[in-house]
């Protein structure tokens, strides 16, 4: 009896990481897309950087593309310093496959100037990548967007 316990356990501490990975594609978007909105919102910058992975992405609007966390946390810490952000971000379609999450969105954005309280409105759309690490947690990889407002000459 004691040797199928311990086979019986076996099977199940080997399985368990399988449950982790049997999220549905509805369940995957909430705690990704949730999670990073909750960063972002939050306006700290360690939280923000923990939604992202070490190798992350960012495509912002009129600027060269940031890749690594080190020069992410560079312009975030200057984006938060310089204003609150709050994000209002929707999925349009979000697609999981494997360990790799593929999000559109649309967003609508208000920042608001630490110094001076002046408030900037921004509407626009986007695509993000999210990745699963080996703790489960989904984190951005790729965040690339772009403006619907017309950019002054």
């Amino acid at each position: 009896m004691p040797r199928l316990i311990q086979s019986v356990c076996a099977v199940l501490i080997a399985a368990a990481p399988l449950a982790v990975h049997a999220a549905t594609p509805a369940q995957v978007e909430h705690a990704a897309h949730d999670a990073y909105v909750a960063a972002i919102n939050s306006n700290d910058l360690d939280r923000f950087l923990s939604r992202l992975t070490q190798d992350v992405v960012f495509q912002t609007p009129g600027a060269p593309q940031l890749v690594g966390k080190a020069a992410l946390r560079a312009w975030a810490a200057g984006y938060l310093a310089a204003c609150q952000t709050h994000w209002d971000k929707i999925s349009q379609g979000f697609t999981v496959t494997g360990d790799w999450a593929f999000e559109r969105y649309t967003y609508a954005s208000t920042d608001t100037d630490r110094k001076t309280g002046a408030v900037t409105h921004d509407k626009g759309k986007g695509i993000t990548i999210y990745r699963r690490g080996r703790d489960g947690q989904w984190r951005v990889a790729v965040d690339g967007w772009s403006s619907d407002t017309a950019p002054t000459p």
